[in-house]
């Protein structure tokens, strides 16, 4: 079996370290990397840090607007894609590399497999929400990680394909953070375990209005304690434009390896973020959670009581990082840690025309989120 699987940006990178490994156990996987992030803190060096291949190509299709990124993804992948004919065609998430590499194999007729499918923010206007939802109805098989993310698709009528596997950036977590016990991120760079808050914000809707911007420097500088923020090339370019600075105790820092940041969320005495990503690494590690949004692709976490809806409100922002703590129950929403394991074998296992495996693996118990 040929699985070509296609990442490009920073997360899709941590789950492909999660499942590239386990999926050559059985099968021939080319790599390709699309190169919608390219800077070393936000590529190069997961592949130095992480279980994960070399790519067998890379694209270098670097930033652009969403129409140029994506479109030139597409024409970049389509002769790859055509002359591997790959048996399926693996993409990640919610990006414009994820919908390029499933619209280029869609129209090739190749099977394309999303993994993370389901999420919704049931914000139809956000760019990561047009990919997810047209890149579950172009796929064959949709891989979810939670039962809430099955329950989205059956209500857009989609159930045949569908399987609940758990979640690989929790399985990747819980294999890294051994790793990550002795490292001390926080006391290198001056500051005290659970004595900080570590910030970041990257998504358009939080970027594309320097007032936007502003209203939420503005509730992180009234934090009583030190804040941490990660750059994102993205948000940089947005406070250069719009003349935004950090006001203290706001510190600004590069983007982080993977190993670095796990361990400066692991310590940190509450996160704030705009990442779906990071959100769910906060519920992992038990660390509170701020969303700079209005909305979550992960509502569990919100219903367990240990994420907090802020949006770019100052009042709520500087209330968060004061004085909150969760009180719920950190039930095991993303899996029990098998997540590589069942993908790659449904990948095997044979397919009917509708997508569905024909002998049906073991679904988790409704409600629980177990893989």
């Amino acid at each position: 079996m040929i699985v070509a699987t296609i990442v490009g940006a920073r997360p899709q990178l941590v789950k492909a370290a999660a499942l590239s490994p386990v999926l050559r156990r059985r099968a021939t996987e080319i790599l390709i990397h699309t190169g919608q992030h390219y800077d070393f803190e936000m590529s190069q060096v997961f592949f130095e840090q992480l279980p994960l291949p070399a790519a067998d190509h890379h694209l270098g299709v670097g930033s652009g607007t969403q129409g140029a990124q994506t479109g030139t993804m597409l024409q970049r992948l389509e002769p790859i894609l055509e002359e591997l004919n790959p048996d399926w065609v693996l993409v990640y998430g919610d990006t414009n590399s994820t919908l390029a590499g499933a619209l280029a194999a869609a129209k090739l007729a190749l099977r394309v497999v999303h993994v993370e499918a389901g999420m919704r923010s049931f914000v139809p206007t956000m760019p990561e929400e047009i990919n997810r939802v047209v890149t579950d109805h172009v796929s064959a098989l949709r891989l979810c990680s939670t039962a809430t993310a099955v329950a989205n698709l059956a209500r857009e009528g989609i159930a045949e394909g569908v399987h609940q596997v758990g979640d690989l950036m929790a399985e990747l977590l819980a294999a890294e953070l051994p790793r990550t016990m002795s490292r001390r991120a926080a006391e290198s760079l001056g500051l005290e375990r659970r004595h900080y808050v570590l910030a970041t914000m990257h998504r358009a809707a939080n970027t594309a209005s320097g007032e936007v911007l502003e209203r939420i420097l503005a509730g992180l500088a009234r934090s009583p304690y030190p804040v941490l923020l990660p750059l994102h090339p993205r948000t940089r370019a947005a406070m250069q434009r719009f003349g935004v600075s950090a006001p203290a105790p706001i510190r600004i820092i590069e983007p982080l390896g993977y190993r670095e940041m796990l361990a400066l969320e692991r310590d940190a005495r509450v996160i704030v973020t705009d990442s779906g990503g990071v959100q769910k690494e906060a519920y992992l590690l038990g660390v509170p959670c701020l969303t700079l949004r209005a909305e979550t692709e992960w509502p569990e976490t919100v219903d367990a009581g240990w994420n907090r809806l802020v949006g770019s409100q100052p009042d709520a922002i500087a209330a968060g990082v004061r004085g909150w703590q969760p009180t719920g129950e950190r039930r095991p929403l993303f899996g029990t840690g098998s997540a590589a394991q069942r993908i790659v074998e449904v990948l095997l296992a044979p397919q009917s025309e509708d997508g569905e495996t024909q002998a049906p693996l073991p679904r988790a118990k409704s409600g629980t989120g177990e893989g």
